[in-house]
């Protein structure tokens, strides 16, 4: 057995020893309307991180699993409008994308909205799957009133698939996710790659009550980080795409991860 192997069994057997939450318990906290605190680290601080949250977190648990699977596809403009008002900084500014919650058999078409005060709102209606095909049914009406743009404005550029573990505090104000072993596929270049040991974990609270998370961050050094799976999947499996304001944030993920997963 690997040690990739190795520490995905250890990290599983962690949040398999949380008391588990249930998927209809989650209903309170969704926190649609809310404010995000992206961290990125790598496997080997999230054991630690897990083994110190026991007493306090939930894990969720859907069927005999606390790791869900998930894949997503992003869609963006000919000239990639979504992207690079990401990359300039802009906000407002939105992202459309079909995610699919497999061990649920559930697909959405969601647009994100991040505002100018750093809120973010989603909102998502059920399609049947990922297929543009199945799509189509009901995106027209939908998008134009969030985007002012139809389905055939955009594209599928990237998709990823991961797999997450979500926590919820035992005061059930807050909700952690955490994300590991990305693969990015481009279906413009056709590039796949993985992420390695890297790990993205987000935050999810209504406004700035107080995260038990935040102080075992703290201790273990992960400090704050952006990271758009939709931006970062693209710089890898894209590199023709403007990314100079990528290129130091680049910098610190080689280095938690321990390789240049950019090559």
């Amino acid at each position: 057995m690997d040690d990739n192997n190795l520490i995905n069994g250890r990290i599983a057997e962690l949040a398999g020893a949380m008391k588990p939450i249930a998927l209809e318990e989650m209903s309170g906290i969704k926190l649609m309307n809310r404010t995000d605190t992206k961290f990125v680290t790598n496997k080997q601080k999230l054991v630690q991180l897990l083994e110190m949250a026991q007493d306090q977190y939930f894990s969720q648990q859907i069927g005999e699993s606390r790791i869900a699977e998930y894949v997503t596809t992003y869609w963006d403009t000919d000239n990639y409008q979504y992207y690079l008002e990401h990359h300039n900084g802009r906000a407002p500014r939105q992202k459309v994308r079909v995610r699919s919650y497999v061990g649920s058999d559930l697909t959405f078409l969601e647009v994100k909205t991040k505002n100018n005060h750093g809120r973010t709102k989603k909102k998502r209606i059920q399609v049947p799957g990922q297929e543009v095909t199945e799509v189509r049914e009901k995106a027209d009406e939908f998008l134009e009133g969030l985007v002012h743009k139809h389905l055939d404005d955009i594209h599928p550029t990237v998709q990823n698939h991961f797999y997450r573990i979500t926590l919820v505090n035992y005061g059930k104000t807050e909700r952690l996710t955490i994300d590991f072993d990305v693969e990015f596929r481009n279906f413009e270049t056709d590039s796949k790659k993985e992420t390695g040991q890297l790990v993205i974990i987000e935050l999810k609270r209504d406004g700035n009550v107080y995260s038990p998370i935040l102080d075992m961050l703290r201790v273990l050094r992960i400090k704050p980080s952006g990271f758009s799976k939709y931006c970062i999947g693209s710089v890898m499996t894209n590199r023709r795409l403007k990314h100079n304001m990528f290129k130091q944030k680049m910098v610190r993920i080689r280095k938690l991860v321990g390789e240049n997963i950019f090559d």
